[in-house]
């Protein structure tokens, strides 16, 4: 599976929005009675805060208890990008003042709208300071990533839980 950089998503993103304001030709009252249903569906889902059945409310494009379990577990890392709508969440780098020799970031990518385990994708990447106090890349134990998962995980079922029991 292929990701896709988050600055390619974020060019993206402008380039369609910035293909939305193009000037329109003038319409006769015709043509607005005929477009109303189109332009009252138009103003429902994405950025409407409506959802597209009427409920008042504006879903994410992922599995909210994922979600909500990434913005909880990295909490403490501060936060570069996100995305609830196409699962991203970038931490900018961070270092723990014990060793301030070395910094992290990590990046999670929900797959799935489900709250699967295979619907979670985490890197991390390290750098550390060289003689010259120079960033440069450091490996990165795999198993942190699988920590990461799964306190993830575990935070979701928490919350699942906790939605079930308040019902």
């Amino acid at each position: 599976m292929r990701v896709v950089a988050p600055t390619l998503i974020v060019a993206l993103m402008v380039a369609t929005g910035l293909g939305g304001c193009a000037t329109r030709a003038k319409t006769t009252s015709t043509d607005q009675a005929a477009a109303a249903p189109q332009a009252k569906k138009a103003r429902t889902g994405l950025f409407s805060g409506r959802s597209a059945k009427g409920t008042g409310e504006a879903g994410i494009g992922v599995n909210a208890f994922l979600w909500r379990a990434t913005l909880d577990t990295l909490n403490f890392m501060p936060l570069l990008d996100s995305d609830p709508f196409g699962g991203t969440y970038v931490t900018d780098w961070h270092a723990v003042a014990e060793k301030p020799d070395e910094r992290f970031k990590v990046q999670v990518y929900i797959l799935d709208t489900r709250l699967r385990a295979d619907g979670l994708s985490v890197q991390v990447f390290r750098q550390a300071k060289d003689v010259t106090g120079t960033w440069v890349d450091a490996t990165v134990d795999p198993d942190t990533a699988i920590q990461i998962e799964n306190a993830i995980l575990t935070r979701a079922r928490q919350l699942r839980i906790a939605q079930l029991e308040t019902r």
